[in-house]
């Protein structure tokens, strides 16, 4: 089944760690209308970030200045439970992808985004407990109710993507995945080559490893870094990150990397990578860096 309608930005805006900017009204409003002047308009959102802070404090923004909301896709995930300190009821983290769940964590992320639909929800991780067709359920009340317009999700395997999309009659519209030179699994276990098959675009999560590419002091990370640097002087990219972005969106699958970044000069570096084409032996010898040994 191919993928529909739905039309996200080439970059994504993440706000996984909003709460831990430290910022002012106007200046996470800001951050949200820089990222809409650069063309970034698909923001990123789960209900668990910030513990639970995220979304609200994005919400404020938009509480303020509604007018934002038809600028811009809003994405949410849902479904981990993470376990909470003096709550009996909740002592352990777990998944928690029933039907009940996934309405109710949406309708909060509703209310707390300030917003009377999510453009797209996604299952934030597959749940060894999943029953597809209670999954199914949900999404059919959501999208009935006007409340959810698009579906998806995230870190899935072929196989978990295949059984969630046999109970319903409509497109999952992506699979949000880690993707970079230090995890690259689904670059070889299916799941890109199911994104190109059934024609979606995934999503890149930690596409600079959480900052352990460029700071990182393993074997691994010191010799990606050496590699990305000959690089840098072949093509006169202006930092490693854009290097690391552009050998994502390299892929056939045409990922749509995730910017977890608030710094204007950040924002700007990586969407600059859309200028910079790898040849196949410099994008293999980044891959080469990372597996510490030639393709067979």
């Amino acid at each position: 089944m191919v993928s529909t309608s739905l039309k996200l930005s080439e970059f994504i805006a993440g706000f996984w760690r909003l709460a831990d900017w430290q910022t002012t009204l106007s200046e996470r409003r800001e951050i949200i209308e820089t990222y809409l002047s650069l063309g970034v308009s698909s923001m990123d959102h789960a209900d668990i970030y910030g513990q639970y802070q995220c979304e609200r404090l994005f919400g404020d923004v938009l509480r303020e200045t509604p007018a934002l909301r038809h600028q811009m896709e809003i994405i949410s995930k849902c479904g981990i439970k993470p376990a909470i300190v003096g709550n009996p009821d909740r002592y352990v983290n777990h998944y928690d992808t029933g039907r009940d769940h996934i309405i109710n964590s949406a309708e909060q992320s509703l209310r707390n985004l300030g917003t009377d639909y999510l453009d797209l929800l996604l299952i934030h991780r597959p749940d060894p407990l999943m029953n597809a067709d209670e999954m199914a359920e949900a999404f059919y009340a959501l999208r009935k109710a006007g409340k959810v317009r698009h579906f998806g999700v995230s870190n899935f395997t072929p196989s978990q993507f295949e059984l969630l999309q046999s109970r319903l009659d409509f497109a999952l519209e992506t699979n949000q995945v880690e993707l970079s030179p230090l995890a690259m699994q689904v670059m070889h276990d299916g799941t890109l080559d199911q994104c190109q098959r059934l024609g979606i675009r995934p999503m890149a999560w930690s596409c600079l490893a959480g900052g352990a590419l460029m700071s990182g002091m393993d074997e691994r990370a010191v010799r990606l870094r050496a590699v990305l640097s000959d690089i840098q002087q072949q093509t006169g990219a202006d930092d490693l990150s854009q290097l690391v972005y552009a050998w994502v969106r390299m892929h056939p699958s045409r990922p749509l990397p995730i910017i977890g970044s608030g710094n204007v000069k950040r924002i700007k570096s990586a969407l600059a990578s859309s200028h910079i084409v790898l040849s196949r032996q410099q994008w293999f010898s980044i891959w080469q860096a990372s597996m510490g040994h030639s393709v067979p």
